[in-house]
């Protein structure tokens, strides 16, 4: 493997203000980046980075992906949903029904995430943010698995996960039947080519795993690529 998963880029309205947002809910620091994102810093070593861009577009359907916030007790439950409330989150309704434990909410954007019911045995011991929960086939889990040379957690019934060998939080990918697409994707994958690696070969490596690629940037530094379910990633040049 020649790349690793560098961070969550999401687009925004007004990236401040949704990056404080986050960084207030998970207790995060902040800071920018060389290409002017927002950037809230991961908690530990197998903590993704959020990096927040401006977009002029504001989110028209629900995201293909969303977080999974746990609970160490009810408590602790009903406290993160204070807090994002509080941030400026609100509650969303994406067809669950009443007697659901989790709750649903979403971010000043829209972005929609889950704050777990505590006794998750699934999500034990990732840490606060317990599952990044997409919607995907069972094929686009094991391109994952292969292209960022992390285990398979969980294969069974069309649904599969993922995780840093090292633990922290899952990528889930829940089977059939997949949602409709609307437009580009506002959360992506954000790949960087390791130290002393060379793009090009990189993705060509994950074109052959499954992805299709589109032209690369100007500068030759960045190439975007959709996975086999069609979500768009970005691989980057190592800084």
């Amino acid at each position: 493997m020649t790349s690793h998963l560098h961070a969550l880029t999401l687009d925004a309205l007004d990236p401040s203000r949704l990056a404080g947002f986050w960084a207030g809910l998970l207790g995060r620091g902040l800071r920018e980046d060389a290409d002017g994102a927002v950037v809230v810093l991961p908690a530990d070593a197998t903590g993704l980075p959020l990096r927040f861009v401006a977009t002029r577009e504001p989110k028209s359907a629900r995201n293909r992906l969303h977080f999974d916030l746990t609970s160490a007790s009810a408590d602790g439950q009903k406290e993160t949903v204070a807090r994002a409330l509080e941030l400026g989150g609100r509650h969303a309704d994406v067809g669950q029904s009443p007697d659901e434990q989790h709750v649903v909410l979403a971010d000043p954007d829209g972005n929609e995430f889950c704050v777990i019911e505590p006794g998750n045995g699934f999500l034990a011991g990732c840490g606060p943010v317990g599952a990044l929960s997409c919607d995907g086939s069972r094929a686009v889990g094991h391109f994952w698995s292969r292209a960022l040379d992390w285990p398979l957690v969980w294969d069974e019934n069309e649904e599969t996960a993922v995780q840093h060998p090292a633990g922290g939080m899952k990528i889930t990918w829940g089977g059939p039947p997949l949602m409709p697409r609307s437009g580009r994707d506002r959360i992506r994958f954000d790949l960087v080519v390791a130290a002393g690696g060379d793009l090009e070969a990189e993705a060509a490596r994950l074109t052959a795993l499954g992805a299709r690629r589109g032209a690369a940037a100007e500068d030759g530094r960045t190439v975007p690529l959709t996975d086999p379910d069609g979500n768009d990633f970005t691989l980057r040049a190592a800084p």
